[in-house]
């Protein structure tokens, strides 16, 4: 199964997020601006950007990317994740509606959320977040 997980880190908490989904996954962890693939090209997919603002997507790199990319979700597993500081995780819940929409299916039915720096409880969980992308549960 070609599997990408793809990520954009303000603070370096998400990007630890997506190391341990990427462990799980049995592939690396790519920073959105660095993936040059085409997702078409994938069976699953793991994306992941922390809270911005009012609880928002990262508006000038990772949200254009998944404007942009949206659409190649339809049909694949697709697991959300990253981490907050403030809020109650709007942007997850508003983020999953819009990939539910798009036709991924999400796994584990919602994103994961970790509260500032993830501890070894939350890595744990973003590496078993991996092993159900591939695995397709």
């Amino acid at each position: 199964m070609k599997t990408a997980v793809i990520f954009w880190s303000g603070t370096g908490n998400t990007e630890v997020m997506a190391n341990a989904v990427a462990q799980g996954a049995g592939v690396s962890a790519q920073a959105v601006s660095a993936f040059s693939g085409d997702l078409s090209e994938y069976d699953a997919v793991a994306l992941g950007c922390p809270a911005m603002g009012a609880e928002e997507l990262e508006d000038s790199e990772f949200e254009p990317f998944y404007t942009a990319n949206e659409a190649k979700l339809s049909g694949k597993p697709v697991a959300l994740f990253g981490s907050y500081d403030w809020g109650d995780g709007e942007w997850m819940r508003l983020w999953a509606d819009r990939a539910v929409a798009a036709g991924a299916k999400i796994v584990g039915g919602e994103g994961l959320i970790v509260n500032n720096t993830p501890d070894d409880e939350a890595l744990a969980k973003c590496k078993e977040l991996g092993e159900k992308l591939v695995s397709g549960s």
